[in-house]
């Protein structure tokens, strides 16, 4: 039996998701992009310390150094806890194959920890949590298109 509250809760729904679950999704994708803006900083600092470093009047400038080789690691490993909540709330909501979510993150952490301990690099490692990102910004890109569609559906049903 629904009471009156659970009708309406039922009516703000949208295609089975309460209001509640889509906004905790949509913080979900706000963090994932913060990782990105993370990743795309990484990359940035790379390039440019990295150009910086190689010019020869820079040759010995052991900040230089440090800011080009430490930086886009630190900036790279902040992505992790970012990512590992994005990939509890997809699985949560089952918004990817659970497959697709622990291949993802198992395979990006025993890369990192087998570089970390057997290599003594983490190169590689971080180079697979940077393609997790990606991967989750896909999976919440498709599932507001999804719900977009769902608007559009009963909009033009109403209409």
């Amino acid at each position: 039996m629904t009471t009156v509250s659970d009708q309406s809760l039922q009516n703000k729904s949208q295609h089975g998701f309460a209001p509640l679950a889509i906004a905790r999704i949509k913080g979900a994708q706000r963090a994932n992009q913060i990782a990105i803006y993370l990743i795309y900083a990484a990359i940035f600092a790379f390039m440019v310390f990295g150009t910086i470093a190689s010019i020869k009047a820079f040759h010995d400038n052991q900040l230089l150094y440090q800011l080009f080789y430490n930086l886009p690691y630190v900036l790279v490993a902040l992505t992790i806890p970012i990512t590992i909540y994005d990939a509890l709330v997809i699985y949560r909501y089952r918004l990817n194959q659970p497959s697709m979510i622990a291949m993802s993150i198992g395979v990006s952490t025993v890369i990192l920890l087998g570089g970390l301990l057997f290599a003594d690099t983490a190169w590689l490692g971080l180079s697979c949590w940077l393609g997790v990102a990606f991967l989750f910004k896909v999976s919440f890109k498709r599932f507001f298109n999804f719900l977009d569609a769902e608007k559009d559906a009963e909009a033009t049903e109403n209409n």
